[in-house]
């Protein structure tokens, strides 16, 4: 339901305590494991070398005069689509005009739209990159590692909430898979709260941390631990019921785990399990492909805050990504 008169208006001064439920954006990790690509055009190609010919050896002997091994690379395409997602939230002249002074309105809007654009991108993140059946970079030829309570089987480990697990020697065999058969060593794990809430007290992951300065479990040591340049935890969280129904909270990964090579910049030679296609070109658009804006629907007697964003998230080289499902239980 909208605001009426009465939320919007009390009749005694008890608006000293304004509370609003906004998200930190630190909790969102959509934009911080692949490279965001710039582009000009909401629809596009881009190339692919194949995999195969770089690691193939071709180069021979040769004697004195004669020519040089030939060797080739084959070349292909694939493509992007940078849909548009918008939102909209319509501030109303007589619910303004009667708002106490507390109740920035125009401002509450705007941090609604933004918020929103945040959970979309984060909520395609998830469901593009963070899935089943995916990625093809773990050991054996297996798409993905699944965490079980009992004894694991093939491509199978013990979920890391069990004191027995060994979630390092699980990650590490992991990052030995993808770099024998890619030539690149992973460098990013991003995890959901509830495998970090559990990883943070594994008795093994502090036996060895012990000695540090805090002797705390941190990102960054976590990382320095399994030779990765990052960690990355998602902590955002989303009410997946309907308007008026009863709250279910829930986090967008909140029990998996994702290792992947992700490259540095965008860079035509150089490989990376993900990008982000953000479509800059667009008027008004941001770095990201966002635009937040206000115009007036005077028939309505309204301003209409409008937030929409224009992105695609694609996994560019699935053999550079592992995905760790059911990480606990």
């Amino acid at each position: 339901m909208r605001p009426t008169q009465s939320d919007v208006h009390v009749n005694r001064p008890l608006s000293s305590i304004l509370v609003a439920f906004m998200q930190s954006a630190s909790g969102f990790v959509a934009t911080d494991v692949f490279p965001n690509v710039p582009v000009p055009n909401k629809t596009n190609s881009y190339y692919l070398w194949d995999r195969q010919d770089f690691f193939r050896v071709e180069a021979l002997e040769r004697a004195p005069g004669a020519p040089s091994e030939g060797g080739s690379i084959a070349l292909s395409t694939d493509t992007y689509d940078a849909k548009e997602y918008a939102v909209h939230y319509d501030v109303y002249d007589p619910i303004r005009d009667n708002a106490d002074n507390e109740l920035d309105l125009d401002g509450a809007a705007a941090e609604y739209v933004a918020q929103q654009l945040l959970l979309k991108r984060e909520a395609v993140f998830f469901s593009t990159f963070m899935a089943t059946s995916t990625w093809t970079g773990g050991s054996g030829g297996a798409t993905d590692q699944t965490g079980v309570a009992g004894t694991p089987g093939t491509n199978g480990f013990k979920q890391w909430n069990d004191a027995a697990s060994t979630p390092i020697e699980d990650v590490r065999a992991q990052i030995v898979a993808i770099a024998e058969k890619t030539g690149y060593r992973p460098n990013v794990l991003t995890i959901g709260a509830e495998t970090w809430a559990a990883l943070v007290d594994h008795p093994d992951i502090l036996d060895r941390i012990k000695y540090t300065q805090k002797g705390v479990v941190s990102m960054d040591l976590f990382a320095s631990l399994l030779g990765l340049d990052k960690v990355v935890v998602g902590w955002a969280t989303r009410n997946t019921a309907e308007q008026g129904a009863t709250a279910a909270y829930d986090f967008f990964a909140s029990k998996s785990a994702l290792l992947t090579y992700s490259a540095k910049a965008p860079s035509l030679m150089a490989p990376s399990a993900g990008y982000t296609f953000a479509w800059t070109k667009r008027f008004g658009n941001g770095p990201d492909g966002q635009r937040i804006k206000k115009f007036r629907i005077e028939e309505r007697e309204a301003d209409r805050i409008e937030g929409q964003i224009n992105f695609a998230m694609k996994v560019v080289a699935s053999e550079l990504g592992c995905f760790f499902a059911t990480c606990v239980a």
